[in-house]
């Protein structure tokens, strides 16, 4: 869902953590941009982050080719190794989204990188259009929104293009795509002084991965990538099938499942035809609101239904409530969706930038969409084609940015990488981890057994990752360690059998 090499001056607040480099010129030829030669990181707390980081802002210009213009500070904030002399190649987060900003994952990756952290400095960057980095926020609803309006779906036109209205007084659109932020990263990456960087993305972070790895090759030594998606992976195209086959496996398990099957027989045809059922006609209902506790009425149609119900299938722990979910719906019962409904929805929306995602999908994925096929994409999916119908619509009123040219071709590298994939991911399932992997010799893909949207919680996939880091290589790694399973499904309210 980051070319100028920069000089810069050393100054005391990177001494010791960073090291000085000396100054120079672009070699490249390439413009720089204004204020570079200088990153003056500064002490700071970044919020829910116990450890002491140092942050700071680089000026670029918003349009990189151009080198002239309106400029755009690119937010950086370091989380320094504990070693008195840390490695000389960090480590740097690339979050997903697209839209996520990489400060507001830092409380979550700072602990799950503790081992790293021990030699090497942790480096968060707010990617252009997110974050603190000229962010492209705006509200799809209204902020007191009742629970009625949080569930109803689809990007309503009216709204994308006040947006879009709103935020081109202050920002131009087209400039807010993946390659030219992986451009901004290389400048930070000069400006700190770092050579060689190790990149860790997820999701959509996997994309800015590998092509910072296509765009800067000699800058990069290493890759994780967490929840593959490759140039071949287009949104939304390929979301209903994958979608489909995490649903498969969740009612296979259930079905397999002693507990399971005994509490909810049948949930696959239950969820058929409770599809077809509001297929018809949408279900009304009153549940209490889970912000306010007031009673409200709100009407379920069936692209409500499995938008939330898809979002669930991204957590494993989130899944265990599905089969009661649907049971419960099917009997009229629509409270315990309701409830999952703003949880799920507030968890995957949480610090993401609307307007950057809007910006990259519309000039990254539309344009190389089949559009004329597009009822295909969801044959035999629970999904349908309501999403796909929402983000061309947005995109239809969004400004459309270019792309290099071969940007949907495979990117290719040399370079050492460690491919993580959720046996239950509902949006990078593994076959696109496999995929990746065909075109990167020098490295290895694991499949996490009960694994969903992202693995690092797997504390055999932290291990793993610290062992690459410090080898530089994915030969000797014992890969056999991940194991995991499903958690227990829930049969009632109480949760899942003692």
């Amino acid at each position: 869902m980051l070319s100028a090499r920069s000089v810069w001056i050393c100054t005391f607040a990177l001494a010791g953590a960073l090291g000085c480099a000396r100054a120079g010129t672009p070699p490249d030829g390439r413009a720089a941009a204004p204020g570079e030669g200088r990153l003056v990181l500064e002490r700071c707390r970044l919020p829910g982050v116990s450890a002491q980081a140092k942050c700071g802002t680089l000026r670029v210009f918003e349009n990189r080719a151009a080198a002239s213009g309106r400029t755009i500070g690119i937010r950086v904030a370091v989380v320094p190794a504990l070693a008195a002399r840390p490695k000389p190649d960090p480590l740097f987060i690339l979050a997903g989204g697209p839209g996520q900003a990489a400060t507001a994952v830092a409380p979550m990756l700072v602990p799950a990188f503790d081992r790293v952290r021990r030699t090497r400095d942790l480096v968060f960057v707010d990617q252009r259009g997110t974050g603190a980095s000229a962010p492209l926020d705006c509200a799809l609803e209204p902020p007191d929104a009742g629970i009625a309006e949080r569930i109803a779906t689809g990007f309503r036109a009216e709204t994308v293009r006040a947006c879009a209205t709103a935020l081109s007084k202050d920002h131009d659109l087209r400039f807010y795509g993946t390659a030219i932020a992986m451009d901004d990263l290389d400048d930070v990456r000069a400006a700190l002084g770092y050579e060689r960087i190790n990149l860790w993305g997820a999701s959509y972070g996997t994309r800015a991965a590998l092509i910072f790895a296509r765009r800067h090759p000699e800058h990069v030594r290493s890759l994780v990538l967490d929840g593959v998606a490759p140039l071949q992976l287009v949104l939304p195209r390929d979301m209903a099938q994958d979608a489909q086959r995490a649903i498969d496996l969740l009612f296979d398990q259930c079905e397999h499942d002693a507990q399971c099957s005994k509490a909810w027989p049948g949930v696959r045809q239950k969820f058929a035809a409770l599809l077809a059922s509001l297929e018809d006609a949408p279900a009304r209902a009153t549940v209490p609101d889970p912000i306010t506790g007031a009673p409200s009425p709100i009407v379920v149609t069936r692209d409500a239904f499995v938008r939330i119900l898809r979002a669930l299938l991204y957590q494993p722990e989130a899944t265990t409530l599905v089969p009661l979910t649907i049971d419960r719906a099917a009997a009229g019962d629509f409270r315990p969706f309701a409830a999952q409904s703003d949880l799920v929805t507030a968890g995957l929306t949480k610090g993401l930038s609307n307007g950057m995602f809007f910006s990259v999908v519309c000039t990254e994925d539309v344009p190389f969409l089949d559009v004329e096929n597009k009822t295909s994409w969801a044959d035999g999916s629970f999904v349908g084609k309501g999403f796909a119908d929402d983000v061309l619509s947005a995109c239809e009123v969004w400004p459309r940015g270019e792309v290099p040219e071969g940007f949907r071709t495979q990117v290719k590298s040399d370079v050492p990488a460690l491919l993580f994939s959720g046996e239950l991911d509902p949006v990078t399932p593994p076959r696109w981890g496999e995929l990746a992997a065909k075109a990167l010799p020098h490295s290895a893909h694991i499949v996490v057994p009960g694994s969903g949207h992202g693995t690092l919680s797997d504390a055999c996939v932290r291990s793993l990752i610290d062992q690459f880091l410090d080898a530089g290589s994915v030969q000797g790694l014992d890969l056999s360690c991940a194991e995991r399973k499903r958690p227990p499904f829930f049969t009632s309210f109480a949760g899942p059998p003692p």
